[in-house]
């Protein structure tokens, strides 16, 4: 397992002292540790949470060095759509500028009632779900890698289950990735909070 992660006082947070080996990688107030690409102002701070609306933009959580990455890990996220909305959760991912991150990694999808069939809690084009979860609902994320599998659950539904990526679906990274999230339109409106993360050695 490697990762890099800015020291953080965070870590004796009320949250995490429940959740003995994970860190925060959203302190609620700032965009510390995170870097947005294309369409800064798609993403804001409100109440805690970060709220994505606008033009396409990815904030990557990048630490203070600029250069966190995570392999083995277990990620965990509560996530909110409004109605109509989309978005998504990226691992194994590298910075971009411009465009969707799909030159490496996986996006685990945001999507309840937004047009594209694809719903909540699937690989993007990969394993997907067509089942949806509920608007203006808190949804509880966790998303797993360990040793080239990958599990995600949804409020405790298993949605991707030991998926061990093969050939051309193999985007997991040796050395591992990027965390990124999704701002996907202006006509989306999602709310990202409580992300914390903890490595698997």
């Amino acid at each position: 397992m490697k990762f890099t992660l800015f020291a953080l006082a965070l870590a004796a947070s009320p949250l995490l002292a429940a959740e003995e080996g994970f860190v925060t990688l959203f302190d609620g107030k700032t965009f510390d540790g995170w870097k947005v690409s294309e369409n800064p102002d798609s993403f804001v701070i409100e109440d805690g949470m970060l709220v994505a609306k606008g033009p396409r933009a990815h904030a990557f959580y990048v630490g203070e060095d600029g250069k966190a990455t995570f392999e083995d890990f277990e990620l965990r996220l509560d996530v909110m759509t409004k109605e109509n909305s989309n978005g998504g959760v990226f691992f194994h991912v590298a910075y971009q500028e411009k465009g969707w991150p799909i030159k490496q990694g996986y996006e685990v999808q945001v999507n309840n009632t937004h047009k594209d069939w694809r719903k909540t809690g699937g690989l993007y084009a990969i394993v997907d779900n067509k089942e949806p979860f509920k608007d203006d609902e808190w949804m509880k994320y966790v998303i797993r890698v360990e040793d080239g599998v990958v599990n995600v659950t949804v409020n405790g539904k298993e949605v991707v289950k030991d998926f061990k990526p093969e050939g051309e679906q193999d985007k997991l990274v040796e050395g591992g990735g990027m965390i990124a999230l999704q701002a996907h339109d202006p006509g989306s409106t999602v709310y990202y909070k409580n992300i914390r993360i903890k490595a698997l050695d």
